[in-house]
């Protein structure tokens, strides 16, 4: 039996390869596509990336031009006689009113300045406008400021109006061409007011060793409107310390800061100055509440200059034979010496010593000498305040004097606690020398001098020198009164910072 097998017919079927080569084609060609697609896709977002950030550092070049212009070229009105406040702007709104319409300084394209001196706006133009060189194109920058408040206050150490104020700032970066960008970044620039004495010593400098404690020496802190039988009650808190360089503390009785230490300045170990520490602290020593740092250097004003000049003659307050001839507004009852001034005018005196168990009683007043020096064995007394000394330190020629101010606070008797009312302001770079007692209670201000506070005694108050030194083992107590009691201008700082692309 034979079998017949059929062979299957393939006629019809030759076109299949060519349709199945064609279908492979048509994907291979919609993956090459996809893939130029997302080439290109990626490189136009790397391009754009590129291009936003050039813009973005644009932008951050107009609002620092116009941050450097206000805070280190412009005067504020008031500070400048030419630009008063007064009759002028309208500080009842914010943004503040000028003609109407706000403060405004800008050189964005299409915008105009409003504000009423020239050469400020000319001055701003130049600061806040110009263009970044790129590797191959350039980003160009422009700048408005906002002025959205403004007030004026009496400054604690000059006596003088200051003006402080608050900007919003914009900065506008723009590139043109492939991968046009517009970015936008804002800032708010204000100055506050701050209490005057925030600290219970506070040392200018921002090297090593600008302040010292050791010796037993301490900070903290008391009320003066708590009194409990004339005495005040201290507390072991609130003592806080503060320098623009390094605190050093050491030494083998025990020295504490009852409070913190702010500083601009970080770590704690050997302070040398290639490498300046907040802290370099040995032996029985200690900051209870730690470091706190500081955004920026602390800038205090330097007093100003005495005019006119005080003279530079002796002027010795002795027990016995009244007052002094040349003693201004001086009246002696026995041996009892006491000084008024008129409201509002100073007495002037030379080169002052209160020596020989003198009795001085002083009233509210300015008494601006040349120097001052109290010895231990007299007696001042505050009868009433404020009593202020400003120190000129000067010589016959114009030299400093090495020590302008030598007080021996066992001999200085303000009986209120109230360190308000006996304050030591001086502007020179010579030494300071204070000492404690019972009833010293007073301000040192002497930002450009080294203030050595002497003996271990008690001193009730705040201090602000260049150098702080206690060594001598001085209990120096902050009147936290001082924080709500006289202000100056603090620093410019920046309060918020945002940005946005705009194209």
């Amino acid at each position: 039996m034979s079998t017949n097998t059929a062979r299957r017919p393939w006629s019809g079927e030759e076109g299949i390869a060519l349709i199945l080569a064609m279908f492979m084609v048509l994907v291979v060609s919609l993956i090459g596509a996809s893939l130029a697609t997302v080439g290109r896709t990626e490189t136009l977002s790397s391009l754009n990336y590129k291009t936003m950030s050039q813009a973005r550092y644009a932008a951050e070049s107009g609002l620092h031009g116009a941050a450097n212009y206000l805070i280190h070229v412009y005067v504020p009105p008031g500070a400048d006689a030419a630009d008063p406040v007064t009759g002028v702007y309208d500080l009842t709104k914010s943004p503040v009113e000028y003609n109407g319409d706000p403060v405004v300084l800008t050189t964005a394209e299409g915008a105009e300045s409003n504000y009423p001196i020239k050469n400020k706006v000319t001055t701003f133009e130049a600061d806040a406008a110009g263009d970044l060189a790129m590797s191959n194109t350039k980003a160009s920058y422009t700048a408005t400021a906002t002025l959205l408040s403004m007030r004026r206050f009496t400054d604690a150490y000059s006596g003088g109006q200051v003006t402080i104020q608050t900007w919003q700032i914009t900065g506008i970066g723009q590139i043109k061409g492939a991968g046009a960008a517009d970015v936008e970044v804002s800032a708010i620039i204000e100055t506050q007011r701050v209490p005057a004495y925030r600290y219970a010593a506070f040392a200018t400098f921002d090297g090593c060793d600008a302040m010292t404690f050791g010796g037993g020496g301490q900070s903290d802190s008391y009320d003066s409107s708590k009194l409990v039988g004339g005495n005040a009650v201290t507390s072991k808190s609130d003592g806080n310390v503060g320098t623009n360089g390094g605190l050093t503390m050491n030494g083998a009785t025990k020295t504490t800061i009852y409070g913190t230490l702010s500083t601009p300045r970080t770590g704690v170990g050997n302070c040398t100055d290639a490498s300046i520490t907040a802290l370099d602290i040995s032996g029985k020593a200690d900051v209870k509440d730690g470091l706190v740092q500081l955004p920026q250097a602390v800038h205090w004003n330097t007093p100003a200059a005495i005019a006119p000049a005080p003279p530079t003659t002796a002027l010795d307050f002795k027990k016995t034979g009244g007052c002094p001839a040349a003693a201004p507004k001086c009246t002696a009852v026995g041996d009892v010496m006491t000084i008024t001034p008129d409201a509002g005018v100073p007495v002037q005196m030379g080169n002052v010593t209160m020596n020989a168990l003198a009795e001085v009683h002083l009233n509210a007043g300015t008494y601006e000498v040349n120097t001052l020096s109290i010895a231990g064995n007299a007696k001042v007394y505050i009868d009433s305040g404020p009593v202020i000394f400003k120190v000129n330190g000067l010589d016959a020629t114009g030299a400093e004097i090495a020590t302008p101010i030598d007080v021996n606070g066992g001999g200085v008797l303000n009986n209120s606690l109230n360190p308000q009312n006996l304050q030591f302001v001086y502007g020179g770079s010579g030494e300071v020398k204070l000492n404690g007692g019972s009833k010293s209670a007073f301000l040192g201000y002497a930002p450009n001098a080294t203030v050595n506070l002497n003996g271990n005694a008690d001193i009730y108050g705040a201090i602000v020198g260049k150098f702080v030194n206690d060594t001598g083992g001085a209990k120096l107590h902050f009147d936290l009164q001082l924080k709500s009691w006289a202000y100056t201008e603090g620093e410019p700082t920046m309060t918020s910072f945002t940005w946005s692309s705009t194209h």
